[in-house]
């Protein structure tokens, strides 16, 4: 498979934002949003993804978070969209359960080029650490409807609003991780050939 790898750029006149990621990278990770907890979840997708990823964004944050977390959001699915191409030889669906303490997260996927989401996240507090977790559902909106996948998104169970998006998060990753790895039949990968990638 050719390397899958994006940079993308978005400006408007709230944000400015770029997005590189390596969908077959170490789950390194680089953040300078302005949006602390929003790295911490960004950076749950790399390591549990094994995707490399780094979002630089400026945006009006002396207004809210909103323009810059939907942004990245957006900006984010381009570059996936990109880093896939094709789609041949991938597994295309994938998905996880992730549990932290007593919180629960099940994220289902599907590259399947047509964009939808179901997001079922009923969070016992409006923010963390300042920031208003209703935003993350822009942030997998804005997702889902520029890399053009299907994704289901269920917090189970859980009291502490911070595991829950962390749940999300990494079960997300995961998710991301088993959908983008390489189906060997799909790909027409043999024994013979496997040494030749």
């Amino acid at each position: 498979m050719n390397q899958r790898k994006a940079t993308i750029s978005r400006n408007t006149l709230e944000t400015q934002i770029t997005v590189s990621i390596n969908l077959d990278g170490t789950g390194q990770s680089s953040f300078e949003t302005g949006v602390p907890f929003l790295d911490h979840m960004m950076d749950q997708i790399a390591r549990h993804g094994l995707i490399d990823l780094a979002v630089n964004a400026k945006g009006d944050l002396h207004i809210d978070d909103h323009h810059t977390v939907e942004d990245i959001g957006i900006t984010l699915g381009q570059a996936f969209a990109e880093a896939v191409g094709d789609k041949k030889g991938i597994t295309r669906y994938g998905h996880a359960y992730v549990p932290l303490d007593e919180a629960l997260s099940r994220v289902v996927i599907d590259f399947s080029g047509r964009p939808g989401l179901e997001y079922h996240v009923p969070y016992t507090r409006a923010s963390v650490g300042g920031f208003d977790v209703d935003l993350f559902s822009e942030f997998f909106h804005g997702f889902v409807n520029h890399a053009k996948v299907t994704l289901h998104i269920d917090s189970l169970r859980g009291t502490n609003t911070h595991h829950q998006a962390e749940t999300v998060f990494k079960a997300f990753g995961r998710a991301l991780r088993m959908a983008l790895s390489v189906d060997e039949r799909m790909a027409g990968i043999t024994p013979s050939t496997k040494g030749c990638l």
